[in-house]
């Protein structure tokens, strides 16, 4: 059988490409702020909901581990529902659990948190690997889109949470709740994926071999839409768009070396943003800037984000190999590090933007590897699900022993110098990962001549219930599929 190439569709399509970037730029703007809005406002969450200082270091953990604990099942959703469903899926649970956070800061926070950021982790991984699939040729600009609209929704998270609670008369459902109404905005604004996505299922039925519904006899013998030239205009597949015929492939990443170097990377990345992003605004508190310093600064470092996150991207898709942007961002991650500790407060500004450039560099050069190592896009969510489920556990230990080395002292010199040193972890791991080297293709199904695309399952789920499917030979006669 075979192979179906993936086509450019969104750049045969103007409107589609439009709305596909649209709806990427609004589901990315939401990937942090429902992380981003909290430190400002922590000692005002303590005050207002009786919260003791363990319970505001567990809030501040919860996002990251729910990345962890949620990263690993989005791959297997996946496959059963579709990147653009499950998507979908992800954006209503992420609308609910924000609005709920808000309407109930009391019983709903912690829950609400959970809900919110697992459907976050569901979103980190799929997002990048759908953009291979979808617009290979485009993958960098759009991969810098996404992590810019990601910059935007952060920074103004963070830039509005203090504003708001004082703006509010000190209303912390007002803080919380305002950041479901952009949820709701993208999932609205990702409907038109949700079409795309039920197509692209039949589309990978064709592709697997199936003869063409409403062909005569199913077809000529060994006919099928792979082979036989595409749909009849208003057919029942008419108009969707193509798939990769490697998304069926079994992409066993977790034996390889390169996949864990990758996955050390976007973890270790991943520690040193969500501690800076849950502690630093404390820091900052206690040298001696006020609230709103605290949450502007913050923002800086969100705006540092901005600067290379759109950049950075496109610059790793014009290279081999990333080795040469992955130093310069690690050494001005610890020279941002540095200098927020031991600066003066006067250029706490300029150390928070290097900090943010850095960092925002880092996380881009963290999703593009897991694009760029893989094969196939079925092979990119698979290491997108490792890098970011094995990842995000262990990133969630940053927040937490900050948090607790912080405490356990009572300054910031132990927990930074700690920050340090797992930078010079992030630079090995990064010239490994920024090596220009790509993981082999997975294995196809054990059967030769078995369906590669989809199951025998998703074939009837895919052409509906007016067909009958059975696997019982090779694909492309007859007796493998029945009208």
């Amino acid at each position: 059988m075979s192979n179906i190439p993936a086509a450019d569709e969104p750049a045969r399509r103007p409107l589609a490409a439009a709305l596909l970037v649209v709806s990427v730029a609004a589901l990315a703007f939401n990937l942090r702020t429902a992380i981003t809005s909290l430190p400002p406002v922590f000692p005002e969450l303590e005050n207002r909901l009786r919260l003791s200082s363990a319970a505001i270091t567990v809030l501040a953990t919860t996002p990251v581990l729910c990345f962890g604990l949620f990263s690993g099942p989005a791959a297997r959703l996946s496959r059963r529902f579709g990147e653009e469903r499950t998507l979908f899926g992800a954006l209503i649970v992420l609308s609910g659990g924000l609005l709920l956070r808000g309407a109930l800061p009391g019983s709903m926070l912690f829950p609400g948190t959970v809900l919110a950021t697992g459907a976050i982790a569901v979103m980190n991984v799929l997002l990048s690997s759908m953009i291979k699939r979808r617009w290979p040729e485009r993958a960098g600009l759009l991969i810098g889109i996404y992590l810019t609209a990601l910059s935007t929704g952060a920074v103004l998270a963070s830039l509005a949470s203090v504003p708001l609670f004082n703006g509010s008369g000190g209303s912390v459902e007002v803080t919380l709740g305002l950041w479901g109404l952009p949820a709701v905005a993208a999932t609205l604004l990702w409907i038109p994926q949700v079409r795309y996505g039920a197509g692209s299922r039949r589309r990978a039925a064709l592709a697997a071999g199936v003869p063409r519904p409403g062909a005569p006899g199913g077809g000529a013998p060994g006919e099928t839409a792979a082979a036989g030239g595409g749909v009849p205009d208003g057919g029942p597949l008419a108009d969707t768009p193509p798939v990769d015929a490697g998304q069926g492939r079994r992409a066993s990443v977790h034996r390889h070396a390169l996949a864990w170097q990758v996955t050390a990377f976007m973890g270790i990345q991943s520690l040193l943003y969500y501690a800076c992003v849950s502690w630093l605004p404390e820091l900052f508190r206690d040298r001696g800037d006020g609230a709103a310093t605290a949450g502007t600064l913050l923002a800086v470092m969100g705006l540092g984000n901005l600067l290379t996150s759109l950049t950075v991207p496109v610059l790793a898709h014009r290279v081999t190999g990333q080795r040469i942007l992955v130093a310069p961002a690690v050494i001005a991650t610890a020279g941002g590090l540095a200098g927020c500790l031991y600066g003066p407060l006067g250029g706490a500004v300029i150390w928070m933007l290097i900090l943010g450039a850095a960092q925002g560099a880092a996380l881009g050069l963290a999703i593009f590897f897991t694009m760029a190592r893989a094969p196939d896009p079925a092979t990119a969510a698979s290491l997108s699900s490792l890098a970011q489920a094995v990842g995000y556990l262990v990133a969630a230990t940053g927040p937490l022993a900050v948090g607790f080395l912080h405490t356990a002292t009572g300054g910031w010199t132990i927990p930074i110098t700690l920050m340090l040193v797992l930078c010079c972890a992030e630079m090995a791991a990064g010239l490994l990962a920024g090596r220009g080297k790509v993981l082999p293709l997975g294995r196809p199904p054990a059967r030769p001549g078995a369906l590669d695309s989809v199951s025998a399952r998703e074939l009837r789920t895919a052409l509906g219930p007016r067909h009958k499917v059975s696997v019982k030979g090779r694909i492309g006669g007859s007796d493998n599929c029945e009208n």
